[in-house]
């Protein structure tokens, strides 16, 4: 095992999306694993589902490195967190490697990761439909930013023996190595719908196989050895990995809580009841250790099957997913439905993102949901996509007014409120506007954050799910 400073690692990157890096990142994960090492699973970006998918390939609890959402300067420490006790990391990119946050240069693109990491760069390139261009496209990538080592190359989608000699031989001018070739022929099911690919969680059976082929393709196609090679050429990270107990013990204390007629909780670990299963599986590894924390006793529940909370409830976290896919489900659990609604009325405090937001709504196409909020909630043929600058507009269960968190939006609904919630956020820039609900402890946004960002926000939770 390596120490979390130096642990091998490699970033698969690629000219842009849909050129392969999923297969290959996952495949080299599982291929890996499959030969004794311990891999630990990283996804550039605010992506929920490819780390799925990285986490059936490992073994390992798949993590985002997302620069935009957590600052520069906890891509290194969050990274050496998820990497402990590891034999060597995959860190799979996001669009096309030079792609970051729109209008603002190269941050949090798979470039950016790279160069925070010190780690080496292998580019997957589809080569379907070209020659000794490849050359041309592979020279550019390497060397537009003299910071980002471009260790090799994987060809995807090469279709015969011929069409491979030629890609060989032009890139022998490039002077960046051939690690793989995957053939054209090669399928791998991984079905898409409108966020992307279909999360682990709704087919698991069929993820497993597809893994189990992507792991195939890629270590009968690439120079596994060549590949842990580049990866133990990265440099040592700077700084000590990140630990949740000490980002909070540096974070700002919470304002004293809000009070309440409630006897408050002992003083033993308050329940946290998180949503999970099929309909409810977006989240970052790091909001739960955050909550474990702050003293709080994180407990997992399913709404399409679980009737009730789980026993001692005190607080409620419901992320994103897909409760579009499940609202029938969701609506016909009508017994939890009923006991979310209490929950909430009755002051705990609750915070729901995207998904969670809709389940809270009173009705989704339809369909009755929780009725926490007094507003509707149906499917859009828009898509809403970005990065987002936001602060609190009022006091809420999860930060004091005047606090600024970076958020990302993902998502084909819309929201029709009717009245008695005050907005959570302001929306800065371009994207001018107020977003979400604030009511009594509900906190509930399209927002998706990650609390590593503000660790203060799972400590003033907790403390609310004591004193509610």
């Amino acid at each position: 095992m390596n120490s979390s400073s130096s642990v091998p690692r490699l970033v698969v990157a690629a000219p842009s999306s849909g050129s392969g890096k999923t297969t290959v990142a996952t495949g080299l994960m599982a291929a890996l694993t499959a030969r004794g090492l311990t891999v630990s699973p990283h996804k550039v970006g605010p992506d929920y589902i490819d780390p799925g998918y990285h986490a059936l390939a490992s073994g390992r609890v798949g993590r985002n490195l997302d620069a935009y959402l957590c600052g520069p300067e906890l891509i290194a420490p969050l990274f050496a967190h998820g990497a402990r006790g590891c034999d060597l990391a995959v860190v799979e990119g996001v669009m096309g490697m030079y792609d970051g946050a729109a209008g603002e240069g190269e941050l949090a693109s798979t470039a950016h990761v790279a160069k925070l990491l010190r780690a080496p760069v292998v580019l997957v390139v589809d080569a379907s439909s070209q020659s000794r261009s490849v050359a041309a496209l592979v020279h550019g990538f390497a060397s537009w930013d003299p910071e980002v080592r471009v260790g090799g190359v994987i060809l995807n989608k090469v279709g015969s023996d011929r069409h491979e000699e030629l890609l060989r031989e032009a890139l022998d001018s490039a002077g960046v190595p051939v690690l793989g070739v995957l053939r054209r022929v090669a399928r791998v099911d991984t079905p898409s719908r409108h966020l992307g690919l279909v999360p682990v969680a709704e087919r698991r059976a069929e993820a497993v196989e597809a893994v189990a082929e992507m792991a195939a393709q890629v270590a009968a196609g690439c120079d596994l050895e060549a590949l842990v090679a580049l990866a133990r050429s990265a440099g040592a990270l700077p700084g000590p990995a990140w630990d949740a107990a000490e980002a909070l013990a540096s974070s700002p204390p919470p304002l004293p809580p809000v009070p309440s007629s409630a006897p408050p909780v002992p003083s033993s670990a308050p329940v946290v009841a998180v949503a999970g299963g099929p309909a409810f599986t977006f989240s970052y590894a790091e909001q739960a250790e955050l909550l474990t924390a702050a003293g709080a006793e994180v407990v997992t529940f399913d709404p399409l099957r679980d009737e009730q909370l789980p026993e001692g409830t005190r607080g409620l976290v419901v992320g994103g997913g897909f409760p579009e896919v499940y609202g029938a489900e969701l609506s016909a659990n009508e017994a939890l439905r009923k006991e979310v609604a209490e929950l909430a009325l009755g002051g705990a405090p609750v915070a729901a993102e995207c998904a969670g937001l809709l389940y809270l709504c009173r009705e989704l196409d339809g369909r009755p949901m929780c009725g926490v909020l007094d507003a509707t909630a149906r499917m859009d043929a828009r898509l809403t996509l970005g990065y987002r600058d936001a602060v609190a507009l009022g006091d809420s269960v999860l930060a004091p007014a005047g606090t600024r968190m970076r958020g990302h939006e993902f998502h084909r609904t819309v929201v029709e409120p009717g009245a008695g919630a005050a907005p959570a956020w302001g929306i800065r820039g371009a994207q001018r506007r107020v977003e979400g609900f604030v009511q009594r402890g509900v906190h509930a946004s399209y927002l998706h954050t990650h609390w590593a960002s503000e660790p203060g926000v799972a400590r003033r939770f907790v403390e609310r799910c004591r004193t509610s």
